[in-house]
C-alpha cells in the first residue's frame, strides 16, 4: 500500500486531526509530542520517531545532478522529492531506479498522477495543504489507487463435499456491504470473493461484519499484497475487503472463529489459471457471480461464472517470490 504523510508545518490542530482521522501514515511538524498528544501516529521531526536527515531525506529536483542525490540517499531511506512545476520525465527516472521516493503534492489531483508514473507509481505522497478536506480526499484517492484488484471471470467445473473439516469465519471491525467480501484461495495463484453475511435469510441473521472465508489452510489477501493463511489470522490482523468491481479497502479483523463443519471444494478456470476454495457446506456462504450478485454455494453448479483474481504462484511468509513451484 502506498505511503501517506502529511506536512502540517506550521501548527494546525484541524489538519493533524483530519491526518489521524484519514488514516495518515505519518506527519511532518515541528514538535512530535503535541502531534502525539492527539493520537498514535508516526511523527517526522527533530524529536519524532523519524528524524530527517537520519531516516529521511529530502531533495528538490531540478536537474540530473539531483536526480543522482536523490536516488543515492534513497539506498538509506525514504527520499521527499520536488520540483518547482511537475515534470513527469524526472519522476518517471526517479521511480524506475528507486523504490522509496515519497512525492511533495498539493492536492489529490497530483497525487493521482504521481501515482501513475510507470504504472507502479512512486512509494508513497507528502501532502501540504491547509484544507482538512483536501486530506481526506487525497487518502481516499490513496486507498483506491493503492488497493484495487483487477477481477476476473472463473468459471465453475466441479464441485463435490469433501466430509468434516474446520473452517474460519473472519469477524472484522467494519460493516460490510453487499458486493463486499474477501479474496480467499486453496493456492496462492487463485483466489474467489467469498461474500460477506451482508443478505437477509430464513436461517440467522446477517452479520455484515463476516466473512465466513473457507479451511483453516486456505490463503487470503491482505492490503500490503501478501496472503495470509486463515488460520493464522487474529484480533488485530488486517485483511483485504473488495467489492464486485474490485475497489479494496483495509479490514482489520476483531475476532476469528475456528469451528468443525460439513466442507465442500469448488474448482474453477479463469483466463490466467485456475482457482479452488474449500468452504462451508451451508446456504449461508456465498460467492459472487460474473453479473456481481452474490450466489450460495449450495445453488453454484457446473459451468456457473464467479469472480476472482489470479496470481502468480509461490509465497514465502505470504511474500510474492520468484521460484519453481507446483501448487495443487
Amino acid at each position: 500500500m502506498k505511503s501517506f504523510w502529511v506536512d502540517i508545518r506550521p501548527w494546525d490542530k484541524r489538519l493533524v486531526t483530519a491526518a489521524i482521522e484519514s488514516g495518515a501514515d505519518a506527519i511532518i511538524a515541528e514538535d512530535a509530542a503535541k502531534v502525539h498528544e492527539l493520537g498514535r501516529v508516526m511523527v517526522i521531526s527533530p524529536d519524532g520517531d523519524l528524524v530527517p536527515g537520519r531516516d529521511i531525506f529530502e531533495v528538490e529536483v531540478m536537474d540530473g545532478e539531483s536526480e543522482a542525490r536523490a536516488v543515492a540517499l534513497s539506498e538509506r531511506g525514504p527520499v521527499i522529492v520536488s520540483t518547482s512545476n511537475w515534470k513527469i520525465i524526472p519522476l518517471e527516472n526517479l521511480v524506475a531506479r528507486s523504490d522509496r521516493i515519497v512525492a511533495r503534492v498539493r492536492d489529490a489531483d497530483e497525487a493521482r498522477v504521481v501515482l501513475s508514473v510507470l504504472e507502479k507509481g512512486v512509494h508513497g505522497v507528502l501532502l501540504e495543504t491547509k484544507d482538512p478536506s483536501e486530506i481526506r480526499r487525497t487518502a481516499s484517492l490513496l486507498q483506491e489507487e493503492s488497493l484495487h484488484v483487477d477481477l476476473e471471470e472463473f468459471e465453475i467445473k466441479e464441485i463435490k463435499n469433501v466430509g468434516m473439516g474446520d473452517r474460519v469465519c473472519v469477524d472484522t471491525c467494519h460493516m460490510m456491504a453487499d458486493g463486499e467480501g474477501m479474496l480467499v484461495g486453496d493456492t496462492s495463484s487463485g483466489f474467489l470473493l467469498v461474500h460477506a453475511e451482508t443478505l437477509v435469510n430464513p436461517y440467522v441473521e446477517p452479520r455484515p461484519f463476516r466473512v465466513n472465508a473457507g479451511g483453516v489452510h486456505a490463503y487470503c489477501l491482505t492490503p500490503s499484497g501478501r496472503t495470509s493463511y486463515l488460520s493464522e489470522l487474529k484480533a488485530g490482523s488486517d485483511v483485504l475487503v473488495v467489492d464486485r468491481e474490485g475497489r479494496g479497502r483495509e479490514a482489520i479483523v476483531g475476532r476469528v472463529k475456528i469451528e468443525r463443519r460439513p466442507l465442500i471444494h469448488i474448482k474453477a478456470d479463469g483466463i490466467h489459471g485456475s482457482a479452488s476454495l474449500i468452504v462451508q457446506n451451508a446456504e449461508t456462504i456465498r460467492l459472487v457471480s460474473a453479473e456481481g450478485v452474490p450466489v450460495s454455494v449450495v445453488a453454484l453448479k457446473a459451468g456457473d461464472r464467479i469472480l476472482g483474481c489470479s496470481s502468480s504462484p509461490g509465497r514465502h511468509f505470504g511474500i510474492q517470490v520468484r521460484e519453481s513451484i507446483i501448487e495443487k
